[in-house]
């Protein structure tokens, strides 16, 4: 019998009191009053270095698993990179064959390609500078955060700053010595370094830490005592702040708030240098990008616009090609036709060689191939029983971690949900929007008031962290046939379970630590729709997905006849899957009714939780609003 409220307050003022003068430990209560214990990630610590590895693509002699070819044909003092013959080729796959890298001083570039297909490997192949790539061309590679240490966001980034400023003022004198005043690096080389004046290292950094979310006491948190997703922002502010010429982004927006989101965007508008972004927000390629990289059919295909122009011009491309296409296929049959007809009449037989050599000559030529159409698959969670409401609801909730209140996280929250539900959660980071997730799974008690649940509810939470539970030294095959070893041995159950989530082939088989962050977020959606909830938790169920798998995701959530809360960076998502009266996600996506609004938008801020007026594109805009007339942008 879990303790009352009012008792789980008395115990917690009680240790409040015991602790004062100590320092502060967050205590985190489950539902029955008890210390949570975290789930403990399923790769043992004294894996983790073989996982690091396989992470960095590297062999067991600490040498690159990628295997790479491409020919410098920009000159060598241009910050233009042009790289002919390009090839990659990671494990004996073969990624890319024979393309062109060519990346523009000024452009900002959407890497695009489904998960598996390699962007985050080239993105390190060209940071490792194995393509020959000019060394007055500076690379920076966000892929993964600050290192723990005891200095604090802001005197991290500045003293990054100073030793990139020392960097760059001894490359300055080394291309002094060696080529002299005239040297044409070093005008920009000059202009870049008056540009990072020291005088205002702080000020500046300030501003890019407050934009990606720090406040006056996070920003001076040790990166040792943040978590990850923190400390990949201190990664970011770092790479913002020191401006390099190719500057890679790999998902810079998976650790997020929508705030910081649109921060970000407006920031990345105004970069004058090269960028290279890897995002599988739409919203988000559409407000920062110049131009397209389609990785795709081992090759790499360029488009000028956003990520709407792409589609748009790709679109009509394939059009036009399957239209070629076919009008050449019937030909070939209406030739071939002739040909057999042709007989032992003479003046057929000179005519029926002289059209077999016109097929000879396309089948020299290269015959017009089909477009060979995107994989796209579609999954779906079960469908489940009915439960009258109230499913789930807040009753004068209040909740802080300590039970003093001025550490209150939230206060006197009313909230109903049932199986109709379809509500998105947004607000800063740090308000407590995963905490109100986990107070709805029992994992988090309230300090006050009570948290009351349906007798045959059963919720389904994807969190953020959800891929820690998943052992990287195994296959994903074989992690979930060890995990549910009573639902099946036999190895084609699990790899049709797998298969509905669109992971197939190698990556069924290959070890979790070698797939992409998007295949591994598909294994989780796996394990979640074994467990058959009748209420999904979705926290930040985008992180790593391709843009067809979100559409998948988004059209998935639309059929579930349970309820559904989201926490979403994405903008696409919480517009479309959330909305009044659809027949699909795709159409909308056309049509772009921007207008539609969803069922459900609650905004956490100010230690409460109100019910946004308006559709997410309005939210958003207000934000973009608030910042530019704060000048935080």
């Amino acid at each position: 019998m879990p303790p009352s409220a009012s008792k789980q307050k008395r115990l917690a003022e009680k240790a409040a009191k015991a602790n004062k003068g100590k320092a502060v430990k967050e205590v985190e209560l489950d539902a029955f009053g008890k210390p949570v214990v975290e789930d403990e990630p399923a790769t043992k610590t004294e894996q983790m270095d073989e996982v690091k590895r396989l992470a960095q693509q590297m062999d067991k002699h600490g040498l690159s698993d990628r295997v790479t070819t491409g020919v410098l044909a920009s000159t060598k003092a241009s910050k233009d990179v042009k790289i002919t013959s390009v090839s990659l080729v990671f494990h004996g796959r073969v990624l890319i064959k024979d393309a062109t890298l060519e990346l523009t001083l000024g452009r900002r570039y959407g890497l695009l390609g489904e998960n598996g297909c390699g962007k985050s490997t080239l993105l390190k192949a060209i940071a490792a500078r194995e393509y020959p790539i000019p060394e007055h061309v500076d690379i920076y590679l966000l892929n993964e955060g600050a290192p723990p240490s005891e200095l604090g966001a802001l005197d991290w980034v500045v003293t990054e700053a100073k030793n990139e400023l020392a960097r760059l003022e001894s490359v300055a004198e080394k291309i002094l010595e060696d080529d002299g005043p005239d040297s044409p690096l070093l005008e920009d080389l000059y202009d870049h370094i008056d540009k990072m004046d020291p005088s205002t290292f702080e000020t500046r950094a300030s501003l890019i830490l407050t934009g990606l979310g720090f406040n006056k006491q996070t920003i001076q948190k040790k990166t040792k005592d943040m978590s990850g997703g923190w400390r990949m922002r201190v990664a970011l502010a770092k790479a913002l702040f020191v401006k390099p010429t190719l500057l890679l982004l790999d998902d810079p927006t998976a650790h997020l708030d929508l705030e910081a989101c649109v921060w970000l965007e407006e920031y990345l508008k105004k970069w004058d240098r090269t960028l290279v972004l890897v995002s599988h927000s739409e919203d988000f390629l559409n407000g920062v990008c110049t131009s397209m990289i389609d990785m795709r059919l081992q090759t790499l295909i360029y488009y000028g616009g956003n990520y709407d122009t792409y589609h748009k011009t790709r679109a009509e491309q394939e059009t036009n090609q399957m239209k070629a296409y076919q009008k050449q296929q019937d030909e070939i049959a209406h030739i071939k036709k002739f040909i057999a007809s042709a007989g032992t009449y003479a003046n057929l037989v000179r005519q029926a060689k002289s059209r077999q050599k016109i097929l000879d000559k396309m089948e020299a030529d290269g015959f017009i191939q089909p477009v060979k159409e995107d994989r796209v698959f579609s999954f779906r969670f079960a469908d489940v029983e009915k439960l009258p409401p109230p499913v789930l609801s807040f009753d004068n909730v209040t909740f802080s971690y300590s039970g003093d209140p001025k550490d209150d996280l939230y206060r006197h929250i009313d909230l109903g949900f049932d199986m109709d539900s379809r509500t998105a959660l947004v607000g800063p980071n740090g308000v407590g929007k995963s905490t109100l997730l986990r107070l709805m799974t029992g994992k988090l008690s309230p300090t006050d008031g009570v948290v009351q649940r349906h007798t045959h509810l059963k919720l389904g939470l994807y969190s953020q962290h959800s891929a820690e539970q998943l052992d990287l030294t195994k296959s994903a095959l074989d992690f979930v046939r060890d995990k549910y070893p009573d639902k099946s041995q036999d190895y084609q159950y699990w790899r049709q379970q797998l298969g509905k989530y669109g992971l197939s082939g190698e990556a069924q088989t290959s070890l979790i630590g070698t797939l992409s962050d998007g295949q591994k977020s598909r294994i989780v959606f796996a394990l979640l729709a074994i467990e058959s909830p009748n209420m999904l938790l979705l926290d930040e169920p985008t992180n790593g997905l391709d843009i067809p798998t979100i559409d998948s995701l988004a059209d998935a959530i639309n059929a579930f006849t349970g309820g559904v809360i989201v926490v979403s960076h994405d903008f696409r998502l919480v517009l479309f899957p959330l909305c009044f009266s659809i027949n699909s996600v795709a159409n909308m996506m056309k049509n772009r009714l921007l207008d539609k609004i969803a069922k459900q938008i609650l905004v956490c801020e100010n230690k409460t939780i109100k019910q946004w007026d308006g559709s997410i594109s309005d939210y958003k805009n207000y934000l973009r609003k608030k910042m530019i007339s704060s000048g935080a942008v």
